[in-house]
């Protein structure tokens, strides 16, 4: 097996914000596996708020390049357990490893990712469409550029209920709301109520990681659901967020890829709490990864790829929220 590390540019559409940073670009890495005339795809994107770059990233991988190569005939879980003690500083790594190990044994096995765990697909939850903050006629604009059936809006601005109020007026379509733990625990609980008047189905992360005594407040108090995103980060944050929030959006390069990521999700599940997997500003290696664990989610946040001006690859289609599979095995991914 040899692994070979590939960095892009991912230019957006539109200027993308949200309540700590803007960005028109994003860089990511491609992880590419190669056994023979099998290929597999892995990814992981940059992120400044994780102290994370592309150049950590190749680091840590050249680092066990070794490692890497000799494992052959491994389980994919089997795989993670053997690389995770060398990458456990850096998930958004051992992410696109994992990504790609997962593609190219399922490749090898002649089936897709899903059928590999014996999933059904037949019920499978629609992606959100996501809202960055904006002026509101720029954000009413790209709700009319791209008509949507759930829209994320995201918040943690001083005029967040005015904001979602104007944005009610020309769309009936679901919207949720993501603070990026911009609010406090009093502006949450009011917010809470006049966003469930306005058609909010959940508010994602409104206060900082780790006020664990505020987000238990809000769990008690809220009008809506409360679902953890920066609170939720690795395996053992599911149990830290029963009884804080009513559920979890698993991002698969903070949890160190597919492996860690459904065990979350099954973790949630057995605490009765809701699941969600969100996205990063990736291409269509990361959300195609994402799309196999659509049957264990009672929402999805994976339209990362739809907010680029060019993708770099080619796998599942989106169109309003629907999400459909690629006819290749594997994740069902190719680079353009």
């Amino acid at each position: 097996m040899q692994i070979t590390l590939r960095p892009y540019e991912l230019h957006l559409k539109h200027t993308f914000t949200i309540s700590r940073e803007s960005y028109d670009m994003q860089q990511t890495l491609i992880v590419e596996l190669q056994e023979g005339e099998f290929i597999g795809l892995g990814e992981a994107s940059s992120n400044p708020y994780y102290g994370i770059t592309i150049e950590k990233m190749t680091e840590d991988l050249l680092s066990i390049k070794h490692i890497i190569e000799s494992s052959l005939d491994q389980t994919p879980e089997n795989f993670w357990n053997f690389t995770f003690p060398h990458l456990k500083h850096n998930m958004f790594a051992l992410c696109a490893l994992d990504i790609a190990y997962y593609d190219l044994y399922t490749r090898k096995k002649g089936m897709k990712l899903y059928e590999y765990w014996n999933l059904d697909i037949a019920d499978n939850p629609k992606t959100n469409y996501t809202i960055g903050i904006d002026s509101v006629e720029k954000m009413v604009a790209k709700l009319k550029e791209i008509p949507w059936p759930i829209y994320k809006i995201k918040l943690g601005t001083k005029e967040d209920l005015k904001i979602i109020k104007e944005l009610r007026k020309h769309t009936n379509a679901i919207f949720r709301v993501d603070a990026n733990c911009g609010w406090t625990v009093d502006e949450t609980i009011y917010n809470s109520t006049e966003l469930k008047k306005l058609g909010v189905e959940f508010i994602e992360q409104p206060l900082i990681a780790d006020n664990w005594d505020g987000h238990r407040e809000v769990f008690l108090k809220s009008s809506l659901p409360i679902i953890a995103d920066e609170s939720c980060q690795i395996e053992s944050d599911v149990a830290k967020c029963h009884d804080h929030f009513h559920g979890v959006n698993v991002k698969l390069v903070k949890c160190g890829g597919l492996t860690s990521a459904k065990r979350m999700l099954l973790n949630a599940r057995s605490l009765n709490m809701q699941t969600m997997v969100g996205c990063m500003t990736e291409s269509s290696v990361g959300i195609s990864a994402i799309a196999h664990l659509l049957p264990l989610l009672d929402y999805v946040d994976m339209d990362g790829a739809l907010l680029l001006s060019e993708d770099i690859a080619e796998g599942v289609i989106i169109k309003n929220g629907v999400v459909s599979y690629s006819d290749q095995n594997g994740v069902g991914i190719t680079l353009i």
